[in-house]
This record gives C-alpha cells, structure tokens and sequence, in this order.
C-alpha cells in the first residue's frame, strides 16, 4: 500500500505541475460562477436553492475530467514509461487506483473550491441543508465515476489527444443520454436502457436531496468496473 501512496504522490505532483491543472480549476470555478449568478440570474429568481448551479456540473465534467485523466496512461504509453511502471513490484490493480486517485484528488478539489460560493449564496436567505448535502454527494460519487471511465479510456488510446476527444464523446453521451432518446422520440425500452445508464439521471434525485441508494450503488459499481477492466487491459498488455 506504501508503494500505492507513492504513485498516487508522483500522480498528483505531475497533475499539479502541470498548466492544464490550474487552467481546469480556474474554468470550473468561473465557468459555475458566472453562469449561475449572472447567465442563469440566480439573484433575480428569488428562490432559496442551488439546483441551477449543481445542474451546471455534470456539463462541466465533460470537458474538465477528459482535461484531467487524458494524460494518465496515454502519455506513459507515448513515453514509452508504462512499460517500466508495470515492472515495478506494485500490484496493477494498485497501480490503476493510484492513478484514478491522482486524477480524482484533482477533481474534487474543484469541487471542494466551491465551498466559499454556497456559503456565500447560502446567506442570502433559508436555504435546505439536507439538499445541498446531497447535491455534493452526488457531485462526488458523479465525478468518480467520470473519472474512472476517463483513466480506462486513457489506457486505450495512444496519446493524448484521442484519449481526451474518446473520454469526452464518452461523457458527453451519458450525460445527455435522456435528453437524446426524447429528442429523437426512440421506442421506450430504447429509452429505458438509456435511462439506465445515464450519470446525469441518477445525479437528479441528488440534486433534489434525495440519497437513493440505488444511485450511489450505480455510481460506485460503475467506476470499480472500469478500474477492473483498466486493470485487465494493462496484465494483458503487461503479457504481450
């Protein structure tokens, strides 16, 4: 487990000192900010609540996790240092949750940077405790299992770039999965498989402050299944 932390270390350090970090905090936190208090004009509504903002999210996460996880294994791969990562004496599943953690710890401190702003909006007025708890759960459990699927597609592609533009089509799908189907007027179990997968639909319920279990467990069974296969993709690779 210490050799784990140490690449979960290496991980953050070469996320952090990297531009596209800071960039990626900088865009979530005024991209957020800007569109709920002035496109969206929360001040104007008069309505004690934040599902307008936490709405904003899951949009942001399409561009941001694919910024964030694209480097991952596709740049070890270009480098040619994936190879020399799986010879070291760590189990590779450790290896792919280090990295998922890595890119993880990024993405919610974006996500814990916009503390200040619901305790500043949240001052103007009775806003629901047990609603904005939900709506950061459910934003974590969201970006974990963006994230995941991020740091799977990473290992499948060849650089950068196809692994952002992969993630990013990826995201961008399942998050408007729902939106599509009733757009195109599919049949209804075409409709209902999409529902099923959909991230943003079970983001809903959290959004109202509902904590279904039922959510969660999706949210966590899908991002321990993309580190499973992760983790199967590179043994088969490490075989070769």
């Amino acid at each position: 487990m210490k050799r784990m932390f140490s690449v979960w270390r290496k991980e953050l350090r070469s996320l952090f000192n990297s531009p596209v970090a800071y960039g990626a905090l900088l865009f979530f936190l005024i991209f957020t900010a800007v569109w709920f208090l002035w496109m969206d004009q929360f001040l104007a509504q008069k309505t004690a609540s934040l599902r307008s903002y936490f709405a904003l999210f899951p949009l942001a996460f399409i561009v941001l996790i694919p910024a964030v996880t694209m480097r991952s294994w596709a740049d070890e791969r270009k480098m040619g240092s994936q190879e020399l990562l799986l010879t070291l004496p760590v189990k590779t599943g450790h290896l792919v949750l280090a990295k998922f953690l890595g890119a993880w710890t990024l993405v919610l401190t974006m996500i814990l940077l916009t503390v200040p702003m619901t305790l500043m909006v949240t001052g103007l007025g009775q806003f629901e405790v047990g609603e904005i708890f939900g709506e950061y759960l459910g934003s974590i459990l969201l970006s974990g299992a963006a994230t995941a699927l991020g740091i799977f597609l990473s290992s499948l592609s060849t650089n950068t770039i196809s692994a952002f533009l992969l993630t990013l089509g990826s995201l961008l799908f399942l998050t408007l999965s729902v939106t599509l189907g009733a757009a195109l007027n599919l049949p209804d179990p075409v409709n209902s498989v999409l529902n099923f997968i959909s991230l943003d639909a079970r983001y809903l319920n959290f959004q109202k402050g509902l904590l279904d279990t039922k959510d969660a467990f999706y949210y966590v069974w899908f991002a321990v299944l993309f580190l499973y296969v992760n983790t199967k993709v590179l043994i088969l690779r490490k075989w070769r």
